[in-house]
């Protein structure tokens, strides 16, 4: 049975009440005096574009938009439950799919001043991915047939509802919109499609993200390996083995879990990347036994603390949080890429950590305003057809909106998924 998490001590959390909507994020079209918000956006075809009420509307079904406006989330933290890992898989070295744990990584603690260069092996033992691929949620899909059987839905065979799940996505997507209303550099396209009762969520590339991807410099894109570096330096095989930074780091490879959790009435399917877990044989199941590695620059004065807790750990806890990762381990680089210190962060301690930060970033804002997204989403993408794919869009400082598209660029739900999905289904029927 799921657990309800208290995520936010520093809030009362009451689970019969904390899914209470005081006051809707969602707006009306505005009278034609008001404020345009869309004024200098880049226009969309089919783009539902209002302007803001002067107060938001208590029935949310009857607005087209959705605010970020930190103030409107400020609520009781939504129930949360306790994620549960229901499976893995794996990708190998040509990020070919596995249905089972190969891939997995065990933690080696390193000393606190471990002195690690990043830099060892870019230049002659580095295989990067293509990241000009674009694999949507294939991976999850073909997890999702694999296991078919311990997902099938509950309910009655006359449903039209394939998987008893409101939606299937990825860690990552989630993880920005928990970010979204304190994000004030990047935005984002979220292509939504309704199967079977199911909506998928996937995101789409946007114009800036291809041009900062084409623009990298060679610096940025060498420190970009040096957060693989530190996995290789601290991560081994196998549960009786050292680490191996003499190899090759390869980004190919991956091992992912797959976890079902329920966010106030959504109940969710997510998968995410897992850097490693814990070797010791007495550790928790999954997930609660998976260690985030990651690492930063090393923190010398009180400006460069107070940005650390902002911008970095809302990103590090957002991230661990959504799975139930436990602890995010941290290494602090020179400006040479040499790890020089190495600290941990127990993700239900990071909210004390911020809590003297002004104007910081507050948990409870992120997960409500996840949570009405999805509210939102559900109330928009309403035809079942995996053709039709709602595109759901947001930048800095403004509302998010949305557009609806037939059989176009943005469609994602491969025809292998929705065949095999529809032919079990409809054999699953049959007297």
């Amino acid at each position: 049975m799921l657990t309800t998490v208290a995520m936010d001590p520093a809030r009362s959390h009451n689970p019969n009440s904390s899914y209470q909507n005081p006051q809707s994020a969602y707006r009306r079209h505005r009278d034609a005096g008001g404020r345009n918000h869309s004024e200098n956006k880049r226009s969309r075809p089919n783009h539902h574009q209002y302007q803001s009420g002067p107060t938001p509307p208590q029935n949310p079904r009857s607005s087209q938009e959705l605010s970020t406006r930190r103030e409107l989330y400020e609520r009781d933290f939504p129930v949360y439950k306790q994620p549960v890992e229901v499976g893995c898989f794996s990708l190998d070295s040509e990020r070919r799919f596995f249905n089972d744990s190969r891939r997995m990584k065990y933690y080696v603690e390193p000393d606190r001043n471990p002195n690690f260069d990043l830099k060892d092996g870019y230049k002659d033992r580095y295989i990067r991915r293509d990241e000009s691929e674009k694999e949507k949620l294939d991976h999850i899909l073909r997890w999702i047939l694999a296991n078919k059987s311990k997902l099938s839905s509950k309910v009655t065979a006359a449903s039209s509802c394939a998987l008893d799940f409101d939606f299937v996505t990825w860690r990552g997507h989630l993880t920005k919109l928990l970010t979204t209303p304190y994000e004030t550099r990047e935005g984002w396209l979220l292509a939504v499609s309704r199967f079977r009762g199911t909506l998928y969520i996937s995101e789409v590339e946007t114009e800036a993200a291809r041009r900062e991807q084409e623009n990298r410099t060679e610096r940025h894109k060498e420190m970009m390996y040096w957060g693989y570096k530190f996995e290789q330096y601290t991560c081994a095989d196998d549960v009786h083995s050292s680490p191996d930074p003499g190899g090759v780091v390869n980004t190919n490879e991956a091992f992912c879990t797959v976890v079902q959790t329920r966010l106030a009435d959504h109940r969710l399917l997510f998968s995410g990347e897992v850097d490693c877990r814990d070797k010791d044989p007495n550790a928790p199941a999954p997930p609660a036994c998976y260690v985030e590695l990651k690492t930063s620059a090393e923190i010398c004065t009180p400006k460069q603390r107070s940005n650390f807790h902002r911008f970095k750990l809302l990103k590090w806890w957002a991230q661990s949080f959504l799975p139930g990762v436990p602890r995010v381990v941290a290494g602090f680089k020179d400006e040479e890429g040499v790890v020089v210190t190495v600290d941990t962060f127990p993700i239900s301690k990071i909210s004390q950590l911020i809590k003297n930060e002004q104007n910081c970033w507050k948990p409870t804002v992120c997960m409500n305003f996840c949570c009405d997204f999805l509210s939102f989403v559900k109330q928009i993408a309403t035809e079942d057809n995996p053709s039709v794919v709602y595109l759901f869009s947001w930048e800095p400082r403004r509302d998010v909106t949305f557009s609806v598209h037939r059989d176009s660029q943005y469609s994602f739900l491969p025809h292998w998924f929705v065949e095999e999905m529809t032919r079990s289904q409809d054999s699953h029927r049959q007297p």
